[in-house]
């Protein structure tokens, strides 16, 4: 059999270091043929170093002679090539069969939709794709007639639950989809108490290692509002029939209950590896280097409700799923630019929720036509988010 040529999206970062680890146990089995970045040439000339990829893109053009010249010290031989036409060309293109899709922000929404058209195995860790564009990317999947499965943890647990992976929920008997979330750094904090955070506190995750901007999200409980999207069109499942508990320990990483009184859980140490591993190898079941969870070593497992007086985005991502249209996109466009400005120390912490809220109703939903206009009405949501930054904070 010959391996799977995956192209990783996102190569630098910890999904994308994850899923070369990964691959890197499995060399009959899979192999990373195009490895893509987005100004880290150093990291990326060195993975290409240690993984040969048939193509090394860098997203910014202006960093590609950089590549090129660290490949050639490297003695690296493989195509080069920069920019975002180019990282949504090799998604589609024939280089690759299975795409992870690992870019950060509304900048991986291009390659996702392309990798779907193009009928892959599209390993989705792009959840703004599907909150921006959720229908859109249903459409493409359907016309290329490809795999998409999950790796963020909770939706790959959802999908592990699931006869067949992602089946008509009534057809199943699913009464709820149940969404675990650890609470972020701030877990049982009063509002009162978070006016001062700094951006290095709202980082410190207490079990997962992320990048700043997910960190952030998780922070405000803004990702598990954005998981929430993504369930309801992952797995056409009603808002209604989405629930969000507080799970500390991170070890069971979401739920499904059905209509028999049954729920269904997936456990495991908190480890990407494991959703990448049953991603890649999917019906199968393959070797992560994740170690045994040892559930008498843990003694204990807690559930919350979670406050959504306090971590006020969660509510927001609720309330823009009901509104429908282009409101979840508008919400992802607004936090982006609202979790930048917190980073940079110009939005206080609180500030991230009141200024999404502030643009929401600034900007009331749109039907999603096509990708074009929903790219317009991000870029619009993004100008309205620095106007009332600017207006408020400034």
């Amino acid at each position: 059999m010959s391996p799977r040529n995956v192209a990783v999206l996102g190569a630098t970062g910890s999904i994308g270091g994850s899923t070369l680890d990964v691959i890197a146990r499995h060399p009959g089995r899979f192999r990373a043929s195009v490895l893509v970045a987005h100004r880290d040439t150093a990291g990326l000339a060195a993975l290409c170093e240690r993984f040969r990829p048939d193509l090394a893109i860098v997203a910014d053009p202006a960093m590609e002679a950089d590549l090129a010249r660290r490949l050639a010290a490297a003695g690296v031989q493989c195509d080069v090539a920069s920019g975002a036409d180019a990282v949504t060309a090799a998604a589609a293109g024939p280089l690759c069969d299975t795409v992870v899709a690992a870019i950060v922000g509304a900048a991986g929404l291009e390659s996702t939709l392309a990798a779907a058209r193009a009928g892959k195995r599209l390993l989705l860790a792009n959840k703004e794709s599907i909150v921006m564009a959720g229908a859109l990317l249903l459409e493409a999947l359907r016309q290329g007639g490809g795999d998409l499965i999950p790796i963020d943890s909770e939706h790959n647990a959802i999908f592990q639950c699931l006869p067949g992976g992602r089946p008509d929920l009534d057809k199943v008997g699913v009464r709820r989809l149940i969404l675990t979330a650890s609470g972020g750094p701030f877990r049982g904090r009063a509002r009162a108490d978070l006016a001062g955070v700094t951006p290095d506190q709202a980082c410190a995750h207490p079990k997962w290692s992320m990048g700043r901007k997910i960190s952030v999200d998780s922070a405000t409980l803004m990702n598990k509002g954005l998981e929430v999207i993504e369930a309801h069109h992952l797995f056409a499942a009603p808002v209604d029939a989405i629930e969000v508990v507080v799970h500390p320990q991170s070890l069971v990483h979401s739920m499904v209950d059905y209509v028999d009184g049954s729920v269904l859980a997936q456990l495991g140490n908190p480890d990407m590896r494991t959703a990448i591993a049953c991603a890649l190898a999917w019906p199968e079941r393959i070797e992560a280097g994740v170690a045994p969870l040892d559930l008498a070593a843990h003694a204990r497992l807690d559930f919350e409700r979670p406050d959504t007086d306090t971590f006020r985005c969660l509510a927001l991502a609720f309330a823009a799923l009901r509104a429908g249209g282009d409101a979840t996109a508008i919400l992802n466009a607004a936090n982006e630019v609202a979790v930048d400005a917190f980073l940079a120390g110009s939005l206080p912490f609180l500030g991230i929720a009141e200024l999404v809220e502030r643009v929401l109703e600034e900007l009331p939903a749109e039907p999603v036509v096509d990708v074009q206009t929903l790219v317009g009405r991000d870029a619009q949501a993004r100008r309205t988010a620095r106007d009332v930054l600017h207006r408020a904070y400034c």
